[in-house]
């Protein structure tokens, strides 16, 4: 087989890359190169020639699941450019939805990826970039009587007990609770 083109081999990383993003949310980062290289219909021996070791391909990973999440915070920004507490309220509503219970893969990775994050040495790449997106997530989610990272605990801690009890009625009041503790406190203080 014949080598490919610099622009298919670029292609190539970024579709390794967007497919790692999204399994490891799901399944966690100790997904095999083999599995992974399989779920982006590449050879596993490609996957050597693109990255140095599967920790440099997390921290990439990693890296673009928070830009994800970064682009559609300025999309609601944009969109509400007055309204920024509107834009959060948005957020907050399709955080603690059903269908993003659901949808690990395409979610948060603050949530997707904490508990191998918390696993992850202190010094790894991985790690920095996990902890950039959580605080780059929090200020975003400040307003002017509350810090973020207080409502970004409530949502990712009640994300993550969601998905853990899924198929119990527990799963949806953690999810309504949590949505009311963030939202009608805020609507009270009015």
């Amino acid at each position: 087989m014949g080598r490919v083109s610099q622009a298919q081999a670029e292609e190539n990383r970024r579709r390794v890359v967007e497919t790692a993003s999204r399994l490891f949310r799901e399944q966690g980062t100790h997904v095999s190169v083999a599995d992974l290289m399989k779920a982006s219909s590449l050879t596993h021996g490609g996957f050597y020639k693109q990255f140095a070791s599967k920790e440099a391909l997390v921290g990439e990973a990693t890296a673009h699941a928070f830009g994800e999440l970064a682009r559609r915070h300025e999309f609601g920004i944009e969109r509400d450019a007055e309204q920024h507490e509107a834009a959060q309220r948005d957020l907050i509503d399709t955080y603690l939805s059903v269908q993003h219970r659901d949808s690990a893969a395409d979610g948060c990775p603050a949530a997707g990826l904490a508990v191998d994050m918390a696993r992850e040495p202190g010094d790894r790449e991985a790690r920095r970039v996990y902890t950039e997106g959580v605080r780059d997530f929090a200020g975003w989610l400040a307003t002017e009587d509350e810090d973020g990272i207080t409502r970004l605990c409530t949502m990712l801690g009640a994300l993550v007990l969601a998905r853990a009890t899924e198929g119990s009625p527990l799963s949806e009041e953690i999810l309504a609770t949590a949505h009311a503790a963030l939202t009608e406190r805020r609507v009270a203080e009015r």
